[in-house]
């Protein structure tokens, strides 16, 4: 047997398989190369266009110069786009691990670029037409075009955002490296937010023509809940106002307050068995407890129907608002001077209207008439356009995050654009990616000390040792009143008439469980006295009441843990107040 010798020429099949293989690597390197460069050509326009979107934030009070800019970022995007999506790059997103951050560039860049293109693009050419001062009220009309003008760019605007953010949503950060992932959630977490504001836009636009008169006139009552007395939705009814719109136009057209109502004999409405076995029928009886059960179209419903007996007149929707939204208002229109001589603003709303109307008077009448004052007032200055519009947009929006704000139409195709908003305070919603817990504090002291009150909710995942996961909610209440408020007011301390001693505070909470939750404990400290348990069922959700009471200085806590589903938020509302902190101080232990 012959052996070859390190000089004797290679095969034929040898050489073919040596140049197969140097090519593939050549390609595999300019490959590499081809992507490498493409990438930072991208980066550079997608910088570019990160700077001028921030040029546009800075120059949204000049929507023509605006939209210059966005044309701008719309051609950075789209060369960043091209850069991403060739062939070649399409097919190295086949690759393992290489592939998956590939394609997550390419899909965040598509969607920034359908963003910038199809979404922002149309809504700046017709914003530019008009400035933002457009939407002020003169002579108490507000132009009903601007907002059909708007209509069809912001609904295709909303509809774009929002499939940019699916895509970019659906990404699997998990399998990306650190410098990669943060910027993939950071862009997810930015067009989610975008996409609630555009959603918000759009809606209003469809929803503002009908809600001015521009098919003809309508009637919407306006509540105002007091946060003094705690109810589920915020606080009690007290003062009403109806604003009337015809084409643009509004006017003041009546007043009320909870005085002029009567309790009657039945409820108003309909109430579930669920819901009378959760709160009774005294939601349904008197409009003071209109606002005690948790779903803001139920309370509209009943509010409607109490008006409608009383005053004989129908309107086409309930508007709830409390003092807290009242003094963001006021940051746009300055401050205002009432009849009685009281400079009504921003600073000192909440005070007054919450306390030191009850320290000044002591007749309920007395009360109503400053507050119908204050009421009149303050629309007289929207409606006459002296409310800056920026910051009542500004302050309008804050509101509605807060659930200080709230709508519900007797128009089905109205509500219909309300739904899943803020401003249809409807139960927490619970689904694939949220669990969510509500709590609704209702006053049991017959006063306005909840003035005094503060209230705190958290929530948080818990794994167990057999690894089994458990989200627990933890709600605080403190009262907060000075040593001697049994010497405050009668009317503010409520004379001890529903049992409870002067100074102290008897709340109950209603703690609504993510639906499909299953109960695992509640326990409670209730400042050294008994807890107090309840509860039923609402819509599918189990629910659990707490009573407490608390003497100036005490503070009670409840924690409930549940097993459910561990999803990627976990969310917990809980009734406006005075003294809710935005950042709570409460935190779950997992014990």
């Amino acid at each position: 047997m012959s052996a070859s010798t390190p000089d004797a020429p290679r095969s034929l099949p040898g050489r073919i398989v040596a140049w197969t293989l140097a090519a593939i690597l050549a390609l595999a390197v300019l490959g590499a190369l081809w992507i490498g460069v493409r990438g930072v050509m991208a980066y550079g326009h997608l910088t570019d266009a990160q700077d001028a979107a921030a040029e546009v934030a800075a120059r949204l009070n000049d929507p023509a110069a605006a939209a210059e800019a966005i044309a701008g970022i719309s051609g950075d995007t789209a060369h960043a786009r091209a850069l991403t999506s060739d062939p070649i790059w399409r097919a190295a997103e086949s690759l393992p691990w290489i592939g998956a951050q590939l394609s997550a560039v390419s899909t965040v860049t598509a969607a920034v670029d359908d963003v910038a293109s199809s979404a922002l693009t149309p809504l700046a050419e017709v914003a530019s037409s008009f400035s933002v001062d457009a939407i002020r009220p003169r002579d108490g009309a507000i132009d009903i075009s601007l907002f059909t003008s708007l209509a069809p760019a912001a609904r295709t605007g909303a509809d774009e955002i929002g499939a940019a953010a699916a895509s970019v949503g659906s990404i699997d950060t998990s399998r990306l490296i650190g410098p990669l992932r943060e910027p993939i959630l950071q862009a997810q977490e930015l067009l989610e937010t975008t996409t609630a504001g555009a959603e918000a836009l759009a809606r209003a636009t469809e929803l503002m023509p009908a809600m001015l008169g521009a098919d003809g006139p309508r009637n919407y009552l306006v509540i105002f809940q007091n946060n003094a007395e705690w109810r589920s939705q915020g606080g009690i009814v007290g003062a009403m106002a109806v604003i009337s719109t015809d084409g643009g136009r509004m006017s003041l057209s009546a007043q009320g307050s909870s005085g002029d109502f009567r309790r009657y004999d039945a409820p108003v409405v309909p109430l579930s068995p669920e819901l009378l076995g959760v709160y009774g029928e005294r939601p349904g009886l008197y409009i003071q407890n209109a606002t005690q059960v948790a779903d803001f179209a139920l309370t509209g419903q009943i509010a409607k129907e109490m008006w409608a007996r009383e005053f004989g007149t129908q309107v086409d929707g309930v508007i709830s608002l409390d003092p807290v939204a009242l003094s963001y208002l006021l940051a746009a229109t300055g401050p205002i001077t009432l009849p009685t001589g009281d400079v009504l603003t921003s600073d000192n709303a909440v005070d007054l209207l919450l306390n030191g109307v009850y320290q000044r008077y002591e007749r309920p009448a007395d009360q109503d008439a400053f507050f119908q004052a204050a009421a009149a007032e303050v629309f007289s200055a929207l409606s006459s356009g002296a409310a800056e519009p920026r910051p009542l947009l500004e302050a309008l929006a804050r509101a509605g995050d807060e659930n200080r704000l709230l709508l519900w139409s007797a128009r089905n195709d109205d509500q219909a654009i309300l739904d899943a908003t803020t401003l249809q305070g409807g139960l927490p919603v619970t689904d694939a990616q949220q669990t969510a817990f509500g709590v609704y504090l209702n006053d049991g002291t017959g006063s306005k000390m909840d003035y005094y009150l503060t209230a705190d909710a958290g929530a948080g995942w818990c794994t167990g040792v057999d690894g089994e996961s458990t989200a627990e909610a933890v709600v605080m209440i403190r009262n907060d009143a000075p040593a001697d408020a049994a010497s405050l007011p009668t009317y503010i301390t409520g004379g001890g008439s529903f049992g409870v001693p002067e100074g102290s505070a008897r709340s109950v909470a209603y703690v609504y469980l993510p639906s499909g939750a299953e109960l695992v404990s509640s326990e409670a400290s209730n400042a050294g006295g008994t807890p107090v348990f309840g509860g039923g069922f609402d819509s599918g959700r189990q629910v659990i009441s707490w009573t407490s009471e608390l003497a100036p200085g005490e503070e009670a806590t409840l924690r409930v843990r549940v097993k459910t589903p561990q999803t990627s938020q976990l969310a917990m509302h809980i009734t406006p107040t005075v003294n809710t902190n935005e950042t709570p101080r409460v935190a779950t232990t997992c014990e």
